[in-house]
C-alpha cells in the first residue's frame, strides 16, 4: 500500500509485529552478470555534520542491489569541515544576522558585497575534496555520479572537468534539475554528459548502464544532454514501497556526535499551496505520495540493526501530510526499535484532523518524538493569508504551547520581506515571538527568497515594474532565484520592529536546547 490519497487509508492502521529476522523484498540483492558490472564513483558534496545523505544512500542501495561496484567519497571522512545547520548562538551570531538582514538603504550595497563574499567562501571547491576525487578518478571508474544542490556549482565545475580530462562520463542530478532554465545553466559545464531531473531511485541502474555503453540516455524521463536535447519530463515516482532501504555503510559513522538515521515516510506535501515554496516544485516534491506504515517501521528496524542506533530524523516536507502516519509511528515504533527517539517537521494546517492535537503530541512524546519543527513564517494573519500558508496565528499559538507542554523541543522557521509585508506585519511577528519565547527552543529567521517557478515568482515576473511590490534586479538561473530589492520595508518603522523581532530570536537561540532533545541539536 503506497502512493494513495489519504482518504483511502484506514484510520489507525496497526502494523503487524515483525519476526526477529526481517525478510523484506527490498533487502534482496539481485546480481547482474559479471560482464555487466560497472565501477561507479559517487561524490557527496552535502557534507552534513550529523547524519548521512539520504539521496546518496538510496542510489547506492539500488546500484549495489544490481551488482555494481560503488565507491562513495564523503568529505567528512577526509576531515573536510562539516556543516552544522544550527547551534546555540552567541552575540556574534546575532550581529551577523542583523547585518545579513539589514534594510537600511545606505548600507545595502555593503551588505550585498558581504553576502557575496560569504557565499564565495562557503561555496568554493575544497582542496581536499578535489584531491580525493582526483585520486579516485585516476583509478578509472566507468562513470562518475554527482548529486548537487545549487550552491555546489563551483565544485561541480572543477570535478566534472577532472572527469572530462580522463574521458569518464558524468551524470549530474539534484532536486531542482527538473527546472529547464536551471538545467540549461548547468548542462554546459565541461565534462557533464547529462543532467537528471527526476527521482532516480529505481531508474539509476539502467541509466548508469546505458551511459557507460554510450547509449541513448534520452529514453529516460527527466534527462537533459549537454547539447540541450531533452527527454520526456519525469513524473513523480509512484509505489514508494518499492524503493530500496538506503545503504549508509560508506559514511563515517565514527565521526558523527550521535548516530542518526535519516528517512522519509512520503514525498511532497498534502497542502501544496504556499506561494513561496520551492520544495513542492522540486523533482521529489511534486504531489504528495505516502509509503505504508509497515514499510516505514520495517526500514527503521532494519537500519537500527545495521547501524546500531535508535535515533531517527524524518526529512519529510510535512510529516503529518497523512495524519495516521505520525500517529502510527508514535504508537508502533517502540515495538520495532526499543528506545527509539525521533524528530521531524510538520505543517500546522487547519484540517479538522491534522495529527497535531494535544493528545497526538503527547502520544508522539511517549512514542519517542523529541523535537518538532514547523514553518511559522510570520506572526501576522494578514501575511499568512497573502502567502496562502493554510494556517492561522491562533492555531500556531495553540500548537506551540501544546507541543512544549507535551515535552517537545519546538523549532520554527520564519522570514522577512514577503511581497506586501509592512511594518505592522513585522510588529505582529515581534509581538508573537516575545509572547511565545518560553515555548520555543530555536528560531531560524531568514530573508525571503524569490525562487524560480514558484507561484509568487510567476506572479511577480508577470507584473510591470510599476505594479510589482519588488524591484527584480536579475534572475540567476544557476541558482534558480531572482535578486530583488524590496523598497517598502526600507523604512525606519520597519527597521525598529525588525530589530525587536531579531532580539527575541537571539534571546531564544542563545538558550541551551531542551535536555531531552540535545542529541538532535544542529539537525533542523
Amino acid at each position: 500500500m503506497s502512493d494513495l490519497d489519504v482518504t483511502e487509508l484506514p484510520r489507525g492502521r496497526r502494523a503487524a509485529r515483525p519476526a526477529l529476522k526481517v525478510d523484506a523484498p527490498q533487502l534482496v540483492t539481485t546480481k547482474v552478470g559479471i560482464e555487466h558490472q560497472r565501477r561507479v564513483l559517487m561524490v557527496d558534496l552535502n557534507n552534513f555534520a550529523s547524519f548521512p545523505t539520504l539521496a546518496i544512500g538510496l542510489l547506492v542501495a539500488s546500484l549495489r542491489n544490481r551488482g555494481h561496484e560503488v565507491q562513495v567519497i564523503c568529505p567528512l571522512s577526509h576531515d573536510v569541515p562539516a556543516a552544522f545547520r544550527e547551534r546555540r548562538e552567541t552575540l556574534l551570531d546575532h550581529m551577523k544576522r542583523r547585518v545579513h538582514l539589514s534594510t537600511f538603504s545606505p548600507f545595502l550595497g555593503i551588505r550585498d558585497q558581504l553576502r557575496e563574499i560569504r557565499s564565495w567562501w562557503k561555496e568554493r571547491p575544497h582542496p581536499i575534496v578535489l584531491r580525493e576525487v582526483t585520486k579516485a578518478l585516476d583509478q578509472k571508474p566507468d562513470i562518475l555520479l554527482l548529486s548537487a544542490y545549487l550552491q555546489h556549482f563551483a565544485s561541480i565545475r572543477e570535478i566534472s572537468e577532472l572527469a572530462r580530462q580522463r574521458g569518464i562520463p558524468v551524470i549530474l542530478g539534484g532536486p531542482m534539475f527538473n527546472l529547464p532554465d536551471t538545467v540549461d545553466a548547468w548542462r554546459t559545464l565541461p565534462g557533464i554528459t547529462a543532467v537528471v531531473g527526476s527521482e532516480a531511485d529505481r531508474d539509476i541502474c539502467p541509466l548508469v548502464e546505458t551511459a557507460c555503453e554510450r547509449g541513448d540516455l534520452l529514453q529516460f524521463a527527466g534527462v537533459t544532454l549537454n547539447d540541450g536535447r531533452r527527454g520526456a519530463a519525469a513524473g513523480p515516482l509512484r509505489n514508494l514501497d518499492a524503493t530500496p532501504i538506503p545503504d549508509f555503510s560508506d559514511f563515517p559513522w565514527d565521526r558523527y556526535p550521535v548516530r542518526i538515521i535519516p528517512l522519509m515516510t512520503g514525498r511532497g506535501c498534502q497542502w501544496d499551496k504556499c506561494l513561496f515554496c520551492s520544495d513542492v516544485i522540486s523533482a521529489s516534491g511534486r504531489t504528495f505520495r505516502t509509503r505504508s506504515l509497515d514499510h516505514v517501521l520495517l526500514e527503521m528496524q532494519e537500519q537500527a540493526r545495521r547501524y546500531d542506533t535508535s535515533n531517527f530524523l524524518f526529512l519529510d516536507l510535512k510529516l503529518n501530510s497523512y495524519s495516521d502516519m505520525i500517529r502510527g509511528i508514535a504508537s508502533e515504533i517502540q515495538s520495532y526499535v526499543q528506545g527509539a527517539e525521533w524528530v521531524g517537521t510538520v505543517h500546522v494546517d487547519l484540517r479538522r484532523d491534522n495529527g497535531l492535537s494535544r493528545d497526538d503530541l503527547r502520544t508522539a512524546v511517549r512514542g519517542g518524538m523529541r523535537r518538532i519543527s514547523f514553518g511559522l513564517e510570520t506572526g501576522s494573519q494578514r501575511l499568512l493569508d497573502l502567502m496562502q500558508k493554510g494556517s492561522s496565528v491562533e492555531a500556531n499559538e495553540d500548537f506551540i504551547r501544546n507541543a512544549h507542554e507535551a515535552g517537545l523541543s519546538v523549532r520554527c522557521t520564519m522570514f522577512k520581506g514577503f511581497p506586501g509585508e509592512t511594518s505592522e506585519d513585522m510588529a505582529a511577528t515581534a509581538n508573537f515571538l516575545e509572547k511565545h519565547a518560553r515555548y520555543l527552543d530555536r528560531v531560524r529567521f531568514n530573508e525571503f527568497s524569490l525562487l524560480q517557478d514558484t507561484p509568487i515568482f510567476e506572479a511577480l515576473v508577470s507584473k510591470s515594474a510599476e505594479t510589482s511590490p519588488l524591484e527584480i534586479k536579475a534572475v540567476v538561473e544557476q541558482r534558480a532565484r531572482a535578486e530583488y530589492r524590496h523598497r517598502a520595508i526600507e523604512t525606519a518603522s520597519y527597521r525598529r520592529e525588525k530589530s525587536r523581532a531579531l532580539r527575541a530570536v537571539y534571546e531564544i537561540n542563545r538558550r541551551p536546547l531542551r535536555a531531552a532533545a540535545r542529541q538532535f541539536d544542529g539537525l533542523m
